[in-house]
């Protein structure tokens, strides 16, 4: 099991950029596939990204292609969330979440809630 705790949310203005990480205790962090998720208010947790251990395999959702990037250290234990050019729609909770390959993300952190205003 992985303990996973989110930091970097705030507010920003439109057209703005946040760096979101996520710090990993845990002995199995480096071989995790990681991932970050959203859940805007009244809507359901949505997928944002993920990568591999490796950092080999990268995908996103599509409509975030381009605005957002996902990356890793596994020496650090931790993994970060780049958003570019917000908009108000990306106002959200932001999780990571981890687990190994092919078996889904059982490990969560609490998130990290981000406001863009217009």
């Amino acid at each position: 099991q992985v303990q996973l705790v989110e930091s970097g949310g705030g507010s920003v203005q439109t057209g703005g950029s946040l760096r979101l990480s996520c710090a990993a205790s845990g002995r199995t962090f480096s071989s995790y596939t990681m991932a970050w998720f959203r859940q805007a208010p009244g809507k359901e947790r949505e997928f944002v990204a993920r990568i591999s251990w490796s950092s080999s395999s990268i995908g996103y959702a599509d409509s975030l292609k381009g605005r957002f990037t996902i990356s890793r250290d596994n020496v650090k234990n931790a993994i970060y969330l780049q958003m570019n050019s917000l908009k108000p729609e990306d106002t959200a909770v932001y999780y990571c979440a981890g687990g190994q390959s092919g078996r889904g993300y059982p490990d969560w952190g609490k998130g990290t809630l981000v406001t863009v205003s217009s």
